[in-house]
């Protein structure tokens, strides 16, 4: 049994997003109403293979009590890095390693990583094959349907899934897309049958446009066969979105209180930017009475003490 084969079904999952799944936003998320699994941030498995990236790599791996289960997302593009690390994360506390071939950052494509990944597929290839080979841990993938054309499926999820990965996410729109478009729902039967041919031991996750709790609940009813859905965006309009809770002004604001607790925690260890910690001001700072005036004042800060200052306001 692996992580992926223990979990219900359907299952609800944090999406992996830059610069918002760090440590404390899970944690924070883990007292709202956790999901049924986290994933890291996206490490480069060419900085955890230098000695002058590894440090910065293994930061962002770094794990809180709360988040377990979670899984580690890792992008690059030599597989030599991804046998590196991946024979370093069952030591880290993680119960499987996710290989993210749908990223849709210029910075990452360039680089030949992410969503680059759909137009090397015998890279892909060997690069999931490099890192299932120096782990015990299961292999996952997230990707795209393609990288401009979402009828490139038809090609795409079937080399990734003559590999059998233990779980395969596909976000329904194309790199091109980004999120520009809704979600590409009506491919769902046939990426269900691909998946059912193919691989039927892999667990199907879906991303794109999911809201919430509720949303995948009645998504799950409409396609009974995919396993799982997974929140990105939706988590930013309520942190209480893997439950069916609708929370207060005061939760909200205990919520970022929270956040700002483990800021000062977390920045104690590490240097953190203040700035970025600006960017979840509107999760917390939202649809109450007041909301945006606060919020502007909130983000003419420069210190938590004094983000602190004016919430006891």
């Amino acid at each position: 049994m692996n992580i992926w084969q223990e979990l219900p079904k359907p299952f609800l999952i944090l999406a992996p997003m830059e610069g918002v799944t760090d440590i404390m936003f899970r944690q924070v998320i883990a007292h709202a109403g956790r999901p049924d699994l986290f994933f890291t941030e996206f490490t480069n498995v060419s900085s955890y293979a230098s000695e002058k990236g590894r440090e910065n790599a293994l930061e962002r791996l770094e794990i809180a009590p709360t988040d377990s289960p979670i899984i580690a997302q890792i992008w690059g593009k030599n597989p030599a890095h991804f046998s590196e690390i991946c024979q370093a994360l069952s030591s880290l506390g993680f119960s499987g390693v996710d290989l993210n071939f749908g990223c849709p950052d210029r910075h990452v494509n360039k680089a030949g990583g992410g969503a680059a990944m759909i137009r090397t597929p015998d890279l892909a290839v060997e690069c999931f094959k490099n890192a299932k080979s120096s782990t015990t841990l299961p292999v996952s993938v997230k990707t795209r349907l393609g990288w401009s054309d979402p009828n490139e499926y038809k090609t795409w999820l079937p080399i990734l899934l003559n590999e059998s990965p233990a779980a395969l996410t596909v976000h329904l729109r194309t790199r091109k897309e980004m999120s520009k478009v809704p979600a590409h729902y009506e491919f769902i039967p046939a990426i269900i049958d691909l998946r059912n041919k193919i691989s039927p031991e892999t667990k199907l996750v879906i991303n794109g446009d999911i809201k919430s709790k509720a949303h995948a609940q009645k998504l799950h009813q409409e396609y009974p066969e995919v396993d799982g859905f997974m929140i990105g965006r939706g988590v930013f309009e309520n942190p209480y979105c893997f439950t069916d809770h609708i929370p207060t002004r005061n939760e909200l604001m205990n919520l970022l209180i929270l956040h700002l607790d483990l800021y000062e925690k977390q920045s104690a260890k590490h240097y953190i930017s203040y700035e970025p910690l600006k960017h979840f001001f509107k999760i917390y700072i939202n649809n109450f009475p007041g909301a945006k005036e606060l919020r502007a004042k909130l983000m003419e800060t420069h210190s938590v003490a004094e983000a602190r200052a004016i919430i006891e306001i």
